[in-house]
């Protein structure tokens, strides 16, 4: 692990843990809500704790970049080598639900990959972290993705419409077997219930965007799991368009037979 990579971990996790606190603050209570232009919700906890993070780790590392879901990319710093990916409210349907399953996701990305990243689950007080060759932890413990290496009865984070969608009886399809099929809100925190064990894979194949995933993209690979979209590339970060077309991540068993199941498929 590269000291530098270890103190923006620390970094990060101290102003995700005060973050956490804001968003405590507004949990259940009343404030501003809104849609975006897409129809996305936001709120303006979103807001405060986009702020909060944004101020706090400009102060610290002003020569980093920023991207944002609340406040897109920061053209100070467009070009520098490292740069912060924030979503302040991962899950904000859940959090405007008064469900505890969002989470406050932060990663730093050097040339497209994350070398360290944290996921906070303020309600349940869950913090997952982890830095490139550091290992991955769950409030200071180590975790380790499953070993589960079939598809049939695995435990699977994603959406339930998504595998019970007809076109996957047309080939090159073909229907998924059993599986136990929940969700979560944030996809950040399906990342790192698949990294901590308690879930053997989570499966988007509907595009979403570097602040969902970047991240969980390093705690899941510290856990000694694999991500990746669904061709099985490596995902990378702070591009052109932000977007992720899709992610796949497991234990390293699990991952190989959900790749060679999904490389060829017809996405419904």
């Amino acid at each position: 692990m590269r000291e530098r990579d270890a103190a923006d971990l620390l970094l990060v996790e101290n102003a995700v843990r005060k973050a956490g606190e804001i968003a405590r603050h507004y949990f259940g209570g009343e404030f501003r809500r809104w849609s975006k232009s897409r129809g996305e919700p936001v709120t303006e906890a979103d807001l405060a704790i986009d702020k909060y993070l944004h101020a706090t780790l400009e102060r610290e590392r002003p020569d980093y970049g920023w991207l944002s879901e609340e406040t897109g990319r920061d053209p100070a710093n467009a070009d520098a080598s490292r740069i912060f990916i924030v979503d302040p409210i991962d899950g904000t349907t859940a959090f405007l639900k008064e469900r505890p399953h969002f989470s406050i996701s932060v990663a730093v990305a050097e040339q497209g990959r994350p070398v360290a990243g944290v996921v906070y689950n303020p309600i349940l007080d869950e913090l997952f972290a982890a830095s490139e060759g550091g290992g991955a932890r769950l409030n200071a413990t180590p975790i380790r993705v499953s070993d589960c290496a079939a598809i049939e009865g695995c435990h699977v984070l994603g959406a339930k419409e998504m595998f019970s969608h007809p076109r996957w009886s047309e080939p090159p399809n073909s229907p998924w077997p059993e599986m136990q099929v929940e969700s979560r809100s944030s996809i950040a925190y399906r990342m790192s219930l698949v990294a901590s064990g308690r879930f053997d894979a989570a499966i988007v194949l509907a595009p979403k965007h570097d602040w969902d995933m970047a991240a969980g993209d390093v705690i899941v690979r510290e856990a000694r799991g694999g991500v990746t979209a669904m061709d099985g590339s490596a995902l990378l970060f702070n591009g052109p368009t932000s977007i992720q077309r899709s992610m796949i991540c497991a234990g390293p068993k699990l991952h190989a037979l959900l790749i060679e199941r999904l490389r060829h498929s017809a996405l419904p």
